[in-house]
């Protein structure tokens, strides 16, 4: 599978802008990120060629300098366009900066407003990096106001500003609400805060969730189709991209439209970011079930989960560009898992990563690689609804829920498939730590570098190992049986307070069918048990009721009358003693 990361030229000026951007744009594993502190720097890094990395975009910030300034970073941007005359920039600027009427006239291949949330400033790399023209609606209504002739030459930009009010007033409240979310974030970090303050800021964080689910319903608008460039930058790289989505566009997988219509890309980049915002909030385990990621520091499964996703997206525009069928699918779903295990886990550990073991030193990912049938035979060939969530993002068919069918674009089907994405990269995570902790779970090394604080004891390891022991064999003789007796499936998914488990109805025959041993006796069990219960409750409450009959009106009522017999005596020997007193 191949997945290139884009490299990225960080050009800022200021030391405090430039670190946030780096500390940010690295936790994404697609991007790679190389620092300019100036822009003489910057040109000299470009025409040295970067003997070891190639150069794929390069990020300007824009400062709102004096005008003075102005031409310097003009001048900037042509040399940059005179040393690699393809190679797109993409400025960081706030919207009245008088630079942007001059830089227009360069072509600037995008423009990004500087406080824009690192989600969508990512989306804006992707795209402009991938040979399209991206500038934020902000500037360009402040452009297209302006009586500057060099904006009437920009015509594949002004279809990109926004057509309404509506439009407008999301992308303001969007980054409103993000900046308030990243500011929350921050506070619930901080180890000082007491109790009582995390509850409030969780639930300001509830309520600034919730009010960016309504802008964005309410204030929805079609997204405006950007043209790629004329001529795309002169890069093996990128080429390789743009190969794989002219593919794709020719294939009829990939389709664009103005008409409103969403297209299986953009299905996909909606659960993607779906899922990669709810990495942002707390990721412990809050099932019973013990889970291999629970080994991880809380930044280790951050950069696992972000690496599957990533790799995932790679993964599905390489089937795109593959012209893979429906009807291929299944016979090739064993060997597309265990790619995407061994693509993730090689990045996840470094190819040449390597530990001192006894006398020697031994490479991680030659030694995790070899348990690729186990982990195939326990976790990824276990992984529900594989093949339906491919058919979805990859031809846009309709999921089936509790046995109905729903259209791609309908919110069922897209939360439907979202879960599925959240289980499978829970899985593969897990896929890829079973085997570390069955190699390298006594390494200090490993230990210091991986595994959460709680966990670094041999106790602890070896009691966390037992744990997972028991639970592939309780799943495999007993729990398994009967979610398929019972027609579930068990998703793990993301919430704002960890993963959590919920159960989906699935109609499974075939694997009943298919059972033996155990897990066959199981389920006999549970029907032996189902087909007794009613008449052995009947029978209980008949006895039960027959009991309380004889204990009432039979005993009840002997004993009764034995009392009262037993105190009409005693009474009639009182009366008799104290007659004889009196007498």
């Amino acid at each position: 599978m191949v997945d290139i990361p884009i490299q990225i030229l960080v050009v800022e000026t200021d030391p405090v802008m430039r670190s946030g951007l780096l500390a940010c744009l690295d936790r994404f594993p697609d991007l790679r990120t190389v620092a300019a502190e100036t822009r003489s720097s910057a040109l000299l890094v470009l025409s040295e060629q970067m003997k070891t990395t190639e150069i794929d975009l390069v990020l300007f910030g824009l400062s709102p300098d004096l005008s003075s300034r102005q031409l310097s970073a003009i001048e900037f941007c042509q040399q940059v366009k005179t040393i690699k005359p393809n190679l797109p920039i993409l400025l960081l600027t706030a919207p009245q900066d008088p630079h942007l009427q001059g830089l227009l006239a360069i072509e600037i291949e995008g423009c990004c407003v500087r406080g824009t949330s690192i989600v969508d400033l990512v989306e804006y790399i992707r795209q402009v990096a991938a040979g399209k023209t991206m500038w934020a609606p902000e500037i360009l209504q402040r452009l297209s106001r302006s009586d500057d002739p060099s904006f009437t030459n920009a015509g594949s930009l002004r279809d990109s500003a926004p057509k309404n009010l509506r439009q407008r007033l999301q992308s303001t409240s969007s980054q409103q609400i993000e900046t308030a979310l990243a500011q929350l974030n921050t506070a619930l970090t901080s180890p000082q805060i007491s109790p009582l303050a995390r509850l409030i800021l969780i639930g300001r964080r509830r309520e600034l969730n919730a009010a960016r689910w309504l802008v964005n319903r309410l204030l929805a608008t079609s997204q405006p189709q950007i043209e790629p460039l004329a001529q795309p930058p002169d890069s093996t790289k990128w080429r390789l991209r743009q190969r794989n989505h002219q593919s794709a566009l020719k294939s009829g997988k990939l389709t664009t439209t103005t008409t409103g219509e969403i297209t299986p890309k953009a299905l996909q980049a909606g659960i993607f970011d779906r899922i990669t915002a709810k990495l942002q909030f707390n990721l412990d385990n809050l099932t019973p079930t013990p889970l291999e990621i629970d080994l991880l520091k809380l930044d280790k499964k951050q950069e696992l989960y972000y690496l599957i996703l990533r790799q995932f997206e790679g993964l599905l525009d390489e089937l795109r560009f593959s012209q893979v069928t429906v009807y291929r699918l299944p016979e090739q779903q064993s060997m597309i898992w265990q790619d995407l295990w061994a693509s993730v886990t090689t990045d996840f550990f470094g190819r040449y990563y390597s530990v001192s073991a006894i006398d020697m030193q031994r490479e991680i990912v030659p030694t995790l690689l070899q348990d690729r049938q186990i982990v195939q035979a326990e976790i990824l060939a276990k992984i529900p609804q594989t093949i339906e969530l491919l058919n979805y993002l990859l031809f846009q068919m309709p999921l089936t829920i509790d046995n109905i069918s729903y259209a791609a674009d309908t919110q069922i089907a897209t939360d439907r498939a979202g879960d599925l994405l959240e289980n499978l990269t829970i899985h593969l995570a897990n896929a890829v730590i079973q085997p570390l902790l069955n190699y390298f779970g006594n390494s200090d090394e490993i230990k210091s570098r991986f595994f959460d604080r709680r966990l670094l004891s041999t106790r602890e390891i070896e009691r966390f190992r037992n744990d997972l022991s028991w639970r592939y064999r309780i799943d495999r003789y007993f729990s398994e049986p009967q979610a398929i007796f019972e027609s579930k499936y068990y998703l793990f998914i993301f919430t704002n307070y960890g993963i959590k488990r919920i159960a989906i109805y699935a109609h499974r025959p075939q694997e009943l069918a298919n059972l033996s041993g155990i897990p066959l006796t199981v389920t006999l069990a549970l029907e032996t048990r189902d087909a007794l219960s009613p008449r052995l409750k009947s029978a209980t409450t008949l006895i039960g009721s027959a009991i309380v009959y004889l204990l009432t009106e039979i005993i009840g009522r002997g004993i009764g009358l034995i009392g009262r017999g037993v105190i009409k005596g005693i009474g009639n020997i009182w009366q008799e003693s104290n007659r004889h007193r009196q007498e």
